[in-house]
């Protein structure tokens, strides 16, 4: 396989928060861009799984390129010498973030993210938790001083979401924007609205505070 071919893989980390919809459907995205995905899930995400979806474990499965256990330390994605364009995610526990935050490599998961991070790659984590007390935000500081970046899935209304499916290709379409990856489906903000009319209008006075 040639060098450039080796960067159109991505890691995918599929934890056991809430949302794995999100992680679903990256697989699904980077499949049809054509970009190869290394998918390790945690025991947790296959429970969350279950009780989110109907989907089995196997399927999710087949939706990779490459799947791994999670405890599989001698898997390819657990050595920087395997080239990729970096690792998402999708959905991110708070304790998947702290293990990242601190270098503390337990699984596979947190070990492939502390890999990217030291090969200086893009690490994107789609954090599901709230509120946040102090020790969160403590450690969303340290994976960011890391060189990760913190990408909660905040729906933006601004692209008038009909329904789930739409919130969630939007938030991924922003998260694929972060490596380049174009889905040609994401609703872009151009400031168009701002120009004339009431609604128009009213919409500037909100973006300016002045409403």
């Amino acid at each position: 396989m040639r060098d450039h071919d080796q960067r159109r893989r991505m890691v995918v980390g599929i934890t056991g928060a809430s949302g794995i919809v999100y992680g679903i459907r990256l697989l699904e995205l980077l499949r049809d861009c054509g970009i190869e995905s290394h998918l390790v899930m945690s025991r947790a995400a296959q429970t969350t799984l279950a009780y989110e979806t109907s989907f089995k474990v196997a399927e999710v499965e087949a939706l990779a390129t490459v799947t791994y256990p999670i405890n599989d330390i001698g898997a390819a994605c657990s050595s920087g010498s395997f080239k990729t364009m970096g690792m998402i995610v999708a959905p991110c526990s708070i304790k998947t973030v702290s293990e990242i935050a601190t270098g503390t490599t337990n699984n596979l998961i947190s070990r492939s993210a502390d890999v990217a991070l030291k090969e200086r790659r893009r690490v994107v984590l789609l954090l599901r938790e709230t509120p946040l007390h102090l020790g969160h935000i403590r450690s969303l500081a340290a994976v960011t001083e890391a060189g990760a970046i913190v990408c909660p899935p905040v729906p933006a209304f601004y692209a008038r979401p009909q329904n789930l499916s739409d919130m969630i290709e939007h938030t991924l379409g922003r998260v694929l924007d972060l490596f380049d990856i174009e889905i040609g489906t994401l609703r872009r903000w151009t400031g168009e609205k701002t120009r004339g009319g009431k609604e128009g209008a009213k919409m500037h006075r909100v973006e300016t505070g002045e409403i």
